[in-house]
């Protein structure tokens, strides 16, 4: 079988789930870290890797919010968010929907204006000097319930910073029902921003109806549980509502039990629209072109199958018309160029 990992390193790329937080290198990690000294994370690179090895999908959410509350100061933000871009700059993601947590910055004392001004400034000087275009999915952390959302709610519609154009829901599902969200996914989406919760990813595919049915859903995060039912396949397919696939992060979680098994490919069997993604790429080992190559092993893709997947990121994504023909474009005539070779 060919080597694919040279042609996905060089493959344009859109991205459309990926947190924050969650994207943070090692080497940002630990540069928090000596900075509040009274964390548990440990300082050393090397020592993140046995810190970022979890026993199920709780642990890693325990793991994932000691990270967070690393984040303390709007310097903070901004430089984890540019740095985040200098990683995706280096695996030629040329647009990213990137999911923040406000919340969590919020109420640890983070001023809402300045986090704001933080995010908006990378984003900004990231597509100056790295080429990147960000967007910005606010996500409701479902642990913290409805004052969470209540709050995300004020800070994506009150306080709108120009790239933010989707709102979503994440963090566990066991005991987190998708329908009590509603009404702050009604007024998201009133206010013009698109509705992309996780579902499906812990539990039953009934989280995935409660997801299109009572949240509006117009892409799904993980969504791994949709191929135990035919009917919410065939559901997805026929209105293109894309499943945002995360494969290392679903095994790293333990939401699937290993990686031959992962329902990506009855997915695919059934015509849904599928966009492969990194989740919480430094936390679980990963990149953008390592989920690539997986989803193309997996998929049994050879150069134009994986071209093929990464226009699926652009169409599903939320870019205006022009900036999806733009990557398309390019796309094509990257691997036009490849097979000619």
């Amino acid at each position: 079988m060919t080597d694919l990992h040279p042609f996905i390193a060089g493959l344009p790329k859109a991205e459309l789930h990926v947190h924050h937080v969650g994207s943070a290198s090692p080497r940002i990690v630990a540069e928090l870290a000596a900075r509040h000294p009274d964390s548990r994370v440990p300082t050393d690179p090397e020592a993140l890797a046995d810190y970022f090895v979890f026993t199920d999908f709780a642990h890693f959410i325990e793991v994932y919010l000691s990270v967070v509350d690393l984040i303390r100061t709007p310097e903070d933000v901004r430089l984890l968010t540019f740095e985040v871009a200098r990683d995706m700059a280096r695996q030629n993601i040329r647009y990213a929907e990137l999911t923040v947590t406000p919340f969590s910055s919020t109420r640890r004392g983070i001023e809402e204006k300045a986090f704001m001004a933080a995010i908006e400034d990378a984003r900004t000087a990231a597509e100056r000097e790295l080429g990147v275009v960000l967007r910005w999915c606010f996500d409701i952390p479902g642990e913290a319930g409805l004052e969470a959302a209540e709050e995300t709610a004020r800070l994506a519609v009150d306080l709108r910073p120009e790239g933010l154009v989707s709102f979503g829901l994440g963090g566990p599902e066991i005991g987190v029902p998708r329908p009590q969200f509603k009404p702050y996914f009604d007024r998201a989406r009133a206010a013009g921003l698109r509705s992309v919760p996780h579902a499906g990813e812990t539990t039953g595919p009934q989280t995935v109806w409660d997801a299109l049915n009572e949240l509006g859903a117009e892409r799904i995060g993980h969504g791994t549980s949709s191929v135990q039912d035919p009917a919410l396949l065939a559901h997805l397919a026929e209105h293109r509502i894309a499943l945002e696939v995360c494969p290392t992060s679903n095994i790293a979680t333990r939401a699937v039990a290993d990686i031959e098994r992962h329902p990506v490919r009855e997915m695919v069997a059934a015509g849904v629209l599928v966009t492969v993604n990194s989740d919480d790429p430094p936390m679980f080992g990963t990149d953008l072109n390592n989920e690539y190559a997986v989803a193309a092993r997996l998929l049994d893709l050879d150069e134009r199958g994986v071209a093929g997947l990464a226009k699926n990121a652009v169409e599903a994504s939320f870019l205006d018309p022009a900036g999806k023909a733009r990557i398309s474009d390019e796309i094509d005539a990257y691997t036009t160029a490849w097979l000619a070779r």
